[in-house]
């Protein structure tokens, strides 16, 4: 499974932005999907999941009423819409791909990592 993510930017806080994922795999509905990221000098955590058929989502307690993760598994892509963005969400952000269904926080957990894409917020 290849994973490419994009939508990274410069915002200004407050302001929102848009990261997509798209798999290069029609087996995309069969995978838990993920969103890490990592903020400057510290470790890849946690942000959201979703299940396979995107009816249950998962969410990192900073960014919980602020983000939202989604998939259209038609498209082969997983969403991460996120808005009141805040200096503190700066990092570089991950999709991952998890062959089981259940939901885990874990990096090891997941199977499949995207390249990254940058956010940066400025204050």
């Amino acid at each position: 499974v290849q994973l490419q993510a994009s939508g990274g930017g410069l915002v200004q806080a407050g302001g929102s932005l848009r990261l997509s994922c798209a798999a290069s795999v029609g087996t995309f509905s069969r995978h838990t999907m993920a969103w890490f990221r990592q903020p400057p000098g510290k470790e890849r955590e946690f942000v959201a999941s979703i299940s396979r058929s995107g009816g249950t989502t998962y969410y990192e307690d900073s960014v919980k009423g602020r983000f939202t993760i989604s998939r259209d598994n038609a498209k082969n892509t997983v969403y991460l819409q996120m808005n009141m963005l805040k200096s503190e969400d700066t990092a570089v952000y991950f999709c991952a791909a998890r062959d089981l269904s259940t939901t885990r926080t874990q990096r090891s957990a997941y199977d499949y990592w995207g390249q990254g894409t940058r956010v940066t917020v400025s204050s």
